[in-house]
């Protein structure tokens, strides 16, 4: 697998998982009709933030991240990161690498810690991965998040020092 910056032409296979997920509803805040414009400019980072994507050997786009900066001023010390795998390469491996490169950035960029300010209580993998890469569920905003099955279900912040 090759993690690689994102560029223009990957968007369209960006685009292909990343709008089924949101419109499923069950794993980000975003609205679940959003538009492909609004969606690239949420996506598509410019430097110093940055957009990447896990490829396998023939070049299929498995998965994206993004990371920047969580907060502005005084607060730009602490890294942010979103993650999408398309659903029919999970289990492969590909968000664990992804998050490793994202906390390897991280580190590289001078950040101090990285903070993930609402990760769905219910999307036990995603929770169990970011564990195991050494995050602590630090509080958990009830009821927050309305899930298409489950309900009204919570939203962990999650954090770990760098």
């Amino acid at each position: 697998m090759l993690i690689r910056t994102a560029t223009a032409e990957d968007w369209p296979a960006i685009w292909a998982f990343l709008r089924r997920i949101v419109a499923a509803g069950e794993t980000y805040t975003y609205p679940r009709d959003l538009d492909e414009d609004r969606a690239r400019e949420i996506w598509m980072l410019e430097p110093p933030s940055r957009t990447v994507v896990a490829t396998d050997p023939d070049g299929t786009v498995l998965g994206s991240a993004k990371m920047n900066p969580n907060h502005m001023g005084p607060g730009a010390h602490i890294a942010g990161a979103s993650f999408m795998v398309a659903p029919e390469h999970g289990g492969r491996g590909v968000g664990r690498a992804l998050g490793e490169h994202v906390l390897d950035w991280a580190r590289a960029e001078g950040y101090k810690a990285m903070q993930f300010n609402a990760v769905v209580e219910s999307n036990t993998r995603a929770v169990a991965l970011w564990r195991s890469l050494g995050f602590e569920v630090i509080g958990t905003v009830p009821k927050a998040f309305a899930h298409p099955a489950n309900g009204y279900v919570g939203l962990h912040i999650m954090h770990r020092f760098l």
